[in-house]
C-alpha cells in the first residue's frame, strides 16, 4: 500500500492554513494575533509555491525556480516582521492597548 504525497495533498494543507489565517485576520481584534495570522497566510502561499515548484517536472528533473524565489520571500517576510512588530510596539506604547477597535489613528 503506497502513501505517496501528491500535489493535491500539499494544496489542501496550504488552503487549510490560508483559511485559518484569513479567519484569524477577520475575526480577531488583537494586533499581535492578526499579525501572526498574516504570517500564517504567507506561509501557506510559500507552501503552495514550493509544492508547484517541486511537482513541475520536465525531463525527469524538477524545476527549483519557485524554491529559489521562496528565499527572497522569506527575506522580505523577515523585514516585514521587524517593521510590523516595531509598529505594534509603538502603538502599544502610545495607546496602551493592542485592540484594533481602540486604535483608530496613528496620531497620539
Amino acid at each position: 500500500m503506497e502513501s505517496a504525497l501528491t500535489l493535491n495533498h500539499f494544496l489542501f494543507v496550504s488552503a487549510a492554513l490560508f483559511a485559518i489565517g484569513l479567519a484569524g485576520v477577520l475575526l480577531r481584534r488583537n494586533l499581535i494575533i492578526i499579525f501572526m495570522c498574516l504570517e500564517l497566510m504567507l506561509a501557506a502561499a510559500n507552501l503552495t509555491l514550493v509544492a508547484f515548484s517541486r511537482f513541475n517536472v520536465q525531463d525527469g528533473h524538477p524545476h527549483y525556480d519557485g524554491q529559489v524565489l521562496l528565499f527572497f520571500i522569506i527575506t522580505v517576510a523577515a523585514a516585514e516582521v521587524a517593521v510590523g512588530l516595531a509598529i505594534i510596539v509603538a502603538l502599544f506604547r502610545t495607546k496602551e492597548t493592542t485592540d484594533v477597535t481602540k486604535v483608530n489613528s496613528m496620531k497620539y
